[in-house]
């Protein structure tokens, strides 16, 4: 078995990939946005996070594919869709910066050729076996680490996001995304990788039938971003009490735009991953269980949501798996998209942070009562349903209060990175639908990930990053708790 590290993955190009423009292109008649995009209180809740990255492994889909095609056809491909969508993201190609005169930062970019571009590195790793990297088994968290790109980030200035392809010869390649928190959240990210490989596609379509025409340039609605700032009300400042909140913890330079430490690479010697499936059939069953508990303590049963059965399901096993002390406070927090949710709502295609989110607690011995996934099924239904218009236009106290807890030691917490909703294993690029989709950052944060199934069955697919030992626990009560009783 070979490991991937740093050692074995060679990085054979380092550029930047500016936008295309073309005057005679159509962009669906969506204005470009001005050379500076500012930042909504979604966006500076979340200005000090890390970077969030994500992973997409795609399978050679003929036998003759190799290194001659990668470099040909499909690399080139990459590059040029790629800066045709930037032409739509322009954002994406500029950086977050603090000029001295301006009360906050904002992401400042130049509709001209004068782009700074997005960082892009081509890279190769030899001698990975591609099956097991793109897998559901066990892997060395830190295996995961030399695919994804490093996002520039210093005190006065920080890229908005950063690519990194990286081939494995005769077997296929990955796509790795470093994306700026303070800018997109997991819908916006996505939003832009299907963009990408929408225009990929057509590409690669055009270039197979030789056509002569002009290359497609425009976007479908539905992929087409929304920039519009005004769309997000922010009467109290709501906005500026984050930024505050996080310039209060920088003693040297108050307009910092360094963001929180990451782990050192220590810290991931002892940490593996693995895929877990729930199907429909497994969703369905388990809500069965937990609707006999709640009828029998509740007085009835009560709707319970996919998403809310899935964790429930996953948080009881991380807490047992674990093995925390049974008076141990137990910390998650539920996000949710607010797009849909706002007064009035705002375009699903809205561009940046639109996230809001509920946190709980709970003692570990609630966990780990026999009817602990009822129990936790029903508290995570009570937050969601908890989630009111002043949650969401900016309860900045609840939050910042909420976030303080996380951070208090001598507990356990829980998280949740990606959705089933976004879609991430429809991003084809004209070479297939991705072979796995991780989020890499998971074992930095300590969350799990959620998304849809592979086979579009209306399951979820979860992401865990635990210790070993822990993990083979978390397996084992995992799977037995599927099995018919």
């Amino acid at each position: 078995m070979n490991i991937i590290s740093s050692r074995c993955v060679k990085r054979r190009e380092v550029t930047r990939v500016t936008p295309f423009f073309d005057s005679t292109a159509s962009t669906n008649d969506n204005p470009l946005p001005s050379t500076a995009l500012a930042l909504t209180y979604f966006d500076t809740k979340w200005f000090k996070f890390p970077p969030v990255q994500r992973l997409f492994f795609y399978r050679n889909q003929t036998s003759d594919t190799d290194s001659i095609r990668f470099n040909s056809e499909i690399l080139p491909q990459l590059k040029h869709s790629l800066s045709l969508a930037l032409l739509h993201y322009l954002p994406l190609a500029g950086h977050i910066m603090w000029p001295e005169l301006e009360t906050k930062p904002a992401v400042y970019y130049f509709p001209d050729q004068k782009c700074d571009g997005v960082s892009f590195v081509v890279a190769e790793s030899s001698d990975a076996d591609f099956d097991r990297v793109s897998g559901d088994g066990i892997l060395e968290a830190a295996e995961y680490h030399p695919l994804v790109p490093q996002l520039s980030i210093t005190e006065d200035k920080a890229e908005v996001i950063a690519i990194q392809i990286t081939l494995f010869p005769n077997q296929g390649f990955s796509i790795g995304v470093s994306a700026h928190h303070a800018v997109l959240d997991g819908k916006s990210t996505t939003l832009f990788i299907k963009s990408w490989a929408y225009l990929c596609k057509q590409l690669k379509l055009q270039q197979q039938q030789q056509q002569q025409q002009q290359e497609q340039t425009y976007l479908p609605p539905e992929l087409t971003p929304c920039f519009d700032r005004t769309v997000v009300k922010d009467p109290d400042g709501i906005d500026m009490i984050y930024l505050k909140h996080w310039m209060s913890g920088s003693s040297s330079n108050r307009r910092s735009l360094n963001v929180m430490p990451v782990k050192p690479e220590n810290y991931y010697s002892n940490l593996v991953r693995m895929t877990f499936e729930l199907n429909r059939e497994d969703i369905n069953k388990l809500r069965e269980k937990v609707n006999k508990v709640l009828y029998s303590t509740q007085g009835g049963a009560q709707y319970l949501s996919s998403f809310v059965i899935t964790c429930a399901h996953v948080f009881v096993w991380l807490v047992k798996a674990r093995d925390v002390e049974a008076n141990t406070t137990v910390r998650f927090v539920i996000a949710t998209d607010c797009r849909s949710r706002l007064d009035p709502p705002i375009p699903a295609n809205y561009f940046g942070n639109c996230t809001g989110g509920e946190f709980g607690e709970a003692k570990a011995s609630d966990f780990m009562q026999e009817n602990g996934v009822a129990f936790v099924a029903h508290k995570l239904s009570d937050l969601i349903k908890g989630i009111k218009q002043g949650a969401v236009l900016g309860s900045e106290d609840e939050f910042l209060n909420g976030m303080a807890k996380m951070r208090e030691a001598q507990q356990l917490k829980i998280s949740v990175a990606g959705s089933n909703r976004f879609d991430v294993y429809g991003s084809d690029f004209g070479w297939g639908r991705p072979e796995k989709v991780e989020v890499v950052s998971i074992d930095t944060t300590g969350a799990i990930s959620l998304a849809e199934t592979r086979d579009g069955g209306g399951g979820f697919e979860i992401g865990v990053v635990l210790e070993k030992q822990q993990m083979e626990v978390f397996a084992s009560l995992f799977v037995d708790a599927l099995k018919d009783r």
